[in-house]
């Protein structure tokens, strides 16, 4: 077996969504089935997917990574054995598909804290179908943070279009305004510089936006810019990093797109993730930065109306896979 490639552990999501099947789709491409790939999740649903979807590809249970062979004709499952495929409601809203995609995360963490896997690449969870569970976690992002025991952590999209990092995610947008500290804004900035420079860019250029119109206009829409925003901008240039704001919320990312800027600071969800969605729904990234361990996902949903119909688009989760890889 080659020891060269990284081992990736896909987590397979809520198995009432489209997790399944743009997993098993991704195989199929053979930049992706090449690699050293493993399925963290239910044997059972794999294999109920690839009959579903009429996709010829060995299906194999192991319960040690070590077992996995790794040949490009298989999905290995990491099978937890969590869901009861009889009960399986496409498209709906369960706590057990809630528990299973938890334990799915949780699970993968542990592997890769301990080494076993490389990277993790996730499919999409249902946070309505977890919290019925009894996992009351925003998402993603603050389950890994919990069970990697991080403090200092950012949502980062990837597109080859645009990169946004993000000072504030899963509140609602008065408490992100509410929450706007320089302490945070700096951090989120050396953690957009850190991440460029993993990803080949040496000296990235980083634009950091402002949150009112305009980036406040001195003062006069808000003083947030001048307050928090500004000291920290200046901070991080005093300590060498080439970043410059805060820029006009409604240029900044088309500047971004345009070459201008390697990376956009957003101050909250909305303002990165609309961008990001509008050029590359299909195509982006999201990347969890400043966890000890390697973490890519889909920048989508679990898109329950269109689950188990063999008609969701799995570019996503390619995109996902591959970027998992580059940055091992």
């Amino acid at each position: 077996m080659d020891n060269q490639r990284p081992i990736i552990g896909i987590t397979m999501g809520d198995p009432s969504g489209i997790g399944p099947e743009i997993i098993i789709k991704s195989y199929l491409d053979e930049n992706i089935g090449n690699h050293k790939l493993v399925v963290i999740g239910d044997y059972d649903v794999m294999t109920a997917a690839a009959k579903a979807f009429q996709i010829n590809i060995k299906i194999k249970r192991v319960k040690k990574i070590s077992e996995c062979q790794f040949d490009k004709n298989t999905v290995h499952v990491y099978d937890l054995n969590n869901v009861d495929v009889t009960r399986l409601e496409a498209g709906v809203v369960q706590a057990m598909s809630g528990n299973a995609a938890f334990q799915y995360v949780k699970e993968a963490c542990s592997l890769a804290m301990k080494g076993e896997i490389n990277a993790i690449a996730t499919a999409p969870l249902n946070k309505e179908a977890m919290h019925k569970a009894g996992h009351f976690y925003p998402g993603h992002t603050e389950i890994l943070a919990k069970f990697t025991n991080t403090k200092d952590y950012a949502m980062f999209l990837y597109d080859e279009a645009l990169r946004v990092i993000h000072v504030s995610t899963h509140v609602s947008l008065l408490k992100a305004i509410q929450g706007l500290n320089k302490k945070r804004i700096a951090t989120v900035i050396d953690l957009a510089h850190n991440t460029m420079v993993k990803l080949g860019c040496h000296a990235p250029k980083i634009a950091v936006a402002g949150i009112n119109p305009h980036a406040g206009e001195n003062g006069l829409f808000g003083d947030e810019e001048i307050r928090e925003i500004i000291p920290a901008i200046e901070l991080k240039k005093n300590q060498g990093i080439n970043v410059i704001g805060p820029e006009a919320p409604d240029t900044i990312f088309l500047r971004a797109k345009e070459g201008a800027f390697d990376v956009v600071v957003a101050m909250y969800h909305d303002q990165g993730h609309i961008p990001l969605k509008l050029l590359g729904f299909h195509s982006g990234v999201n990347v969890t930065v400043g966890l000890p361990i390697i973490r890519t996902s889909v920048d989508h949903g679990t898109a329950f109306g269109k689950a188990w119909k063999g008609i969701a688009n799995e570019n996503s989760m390619k995109e996902a896979i591959k970027l998992a890889i580059k940055l091992v």
